[in-house]
């Protein structure tokens, strides 16, 4: 592709063909342009021109074959030795890399394809949400938002055989929304067979959007995790949580006001008010 590449995306893809794998899996965009003698928006554009979706997609793929081969506390080490001990270079490390996971999340979320799972949920009878590890916190997440909102919705994070207790009471009119982290786990493609059968639709929220599983989703949203490990597994989707549970809400404003008046009240009845002394004469 080096034909079609301007003058300055090809000096970043010479720093990038040159540069350790290790380095790159842990550099900014902003550290990425100052190396190369470009910036920043240049190293987004040339990683686009070349077909990723950002920094943190080529990340995952460097960290491919970096992850298998390197044991999980060396790769600690790694992590630790990269940043230092400063504590601006920590923040600044933390903030950067957490900035272009939600930026390459947002860019990749097509207003079409946000609709599409927003009527899913706001259609379905019960909305199922299922997450394991550290993409339970997200799916968990969503429950919590969804009865705020009004609506009725229960977490899944069961494997193995107590998962089929739980896929009983799926049936048709239901909406699935799958955390997947990208693992190659039976139970993903388990619960989407069962959606299937039973007549639920299936909203994935995954790093992989093109993996196996999207195949048997009606609606796939892209939610670039970290192949670093500097910032939550889950940060990615939970923020596509949030925007689902808010468009759903602007649906239906009415019901979801009253469900935050309910709450109030509810709360209100569980604060342990102190019976009022009598006054002494």
């Amino acid at each position: 592709m080096w034909g079609e590449l301007s003058v300055s995306e090809r000096v970043v893809a010479q720093y990038l063909a040159g540069a350790p794998p290790e380095n790159l899996l842990f550099a900014s965009a902003q550290e990425l342009g100052a190396a190369s003698g470009t910036s920043n928006a240049t190293v987004v554009r040339a990683l686009q021109r070349l077909g990723y979706s950002g920094l943190p997609a080529l990340k995952r793929e460097l960290a491919a074959g970096f992850t298998s081969a390197t044991a999980p506390e060396e790769r600690l080490k790694q992590r630790i030795a990269r940043v230092g001990h400063d504590l601006d270079e920590i923040k600044d490390r933390v903030f950067d890399e957490a900035t272009e996971r939600l930026d390459q999340c947002r860019r990749l979320l097509e207003t079409d394809v946000l609709k599409q799972a927003v009527q899913t949920l706001a259609d379905a009878r019960e909305v199922v949400a299922y997450g394991v590890g550290a993409s339970e916190l997200a799916a968990r997440h969503l429950v919590l938002k969804l009865r705020r909102a009004g609506r009725r919705a229960r977490f899944v994070g069961a494997t193995g055989f107590t998962m089929a207790d739980e896929l009983l009471g799926l049936g048709r009119g239901d909406a699935v929304v799958i955390l997947h982290p990208g693992r190659r786990l039976r139970e993903f493609t388990v619960l989407t067979d069962r959606a299937r059968a039973v007549g639920a639709g299936v909203v994935l929220v995954t790093d992989v959007p093109t993996g196996p599983l999207a195949t048997h989703a009606d609606v796939v949203i892209s939610a670039p995790h970290t192949p670093t490990g500097i910032t939550a597994e889950s940060l990615a989707g939970i923020v596509v949580v949030d925007t689902l549970v808010l468009a759903l809400a602007s649906l239906d404003e009415s019901r979801a006001v009253e469900a935050s008046h309910q709450l109030t009240v509810l709360r209100g009845q569980l604060i342990d008010r102190a019976e009022p002394r009598p006054r002494k004469n």
